[in-house]
């Protein structure tokens, strides 16, 4: 196991990546003329199917970039990259493309069941949030290990739940104004462990960067 303030950062780096708050504007927008009990039944399938597909990745990643055959330090500076493109969006309070296209967007508007296409994935639990769950799992080992991720994804779950439970009145309260901002302070904090992702690949793919 690693010690407990790398646990914490893993979580703040999940809630960054998927930036609940964020996603409530989405929310209601994909839920208009809805009423309290559907939109409450929305946020609970989005929350479970998030925190699902969140934790496959944890258990299922590692074995997929050994059948792929990719190294952990390639994997490293991909999704680096890639999250570093999310950020430079949230940095301008913007929907990363990686996230969803315009196109992903329109079709969504048409879809009866939002809840866990286009919500839950790839809105919610990404590329980005799946990526970053994969390259967290690679820092330990042993079964308290994968325990403490499990349990920092079960708590994102909750707060999506939270965010999304309470979407009428966190909107009204905050406003656009103030999502944007809380949505520009978590690209800062994620461009960080981006760019902290993409050195730590580049030192194992080039292991003279390293000295």
């Amino acid at each position: 196991m690693l010690d407990y303030t790398e646990y914490v950062k893993i979580l703040v780096a999940l809630l960054a990546v998927i930036n609940p708050l964020g996603a409530i504007p989405i929310f209601i927008t994909l839920t208009p003329g809805e009423d309290m009990e559907a939109r409450q039944k929305i946020a609970k399938t989005s929350s479970l199917s998030a925190t699902l597909i969140l934790l496959v990745a944890l258990f299922a990643g590692e074995w997929m970039l050994a059948f792929f055959g990719i190294s952990v330090s390639s994997f490293r500076v991909g999704g680096g990259i890639l999250i570093l493109l999310m950020a430079v969006s949230m940095l301008q309070a913007q929907l990363s493309p990686t996230v969803q296209t315009k196109e992903e967007a329109e079709e969504s508007d048409r879809k009866q069941d939002i809840a866990i296409v286009p919500f839950s994935t790839p809105l919610l639990a990404g590329p980005g949030a799946m990526s970053t769950v994969v390259l967290e799992a690679h820092k330990g080992s042993g079964v308290g290990h994968y325990a403490s991720i499990s349990l920092a994804i079960i708590l994102i779950g909750a707060c999506i739940w939270t965010a999304l439970h309470l979407a009428p009145l966190i909107s009204q309260r905050l406003g656009k104004t103030g999502i944007n901002v809380f949505t520009r302070i978590m690209g800062l904090i994620l461009a960080a462990i981006a760019v902290e992702f993409i050195a730590n690949g580049l030192k194992g793919l080039f292991p003279a960067l390293a000295g």
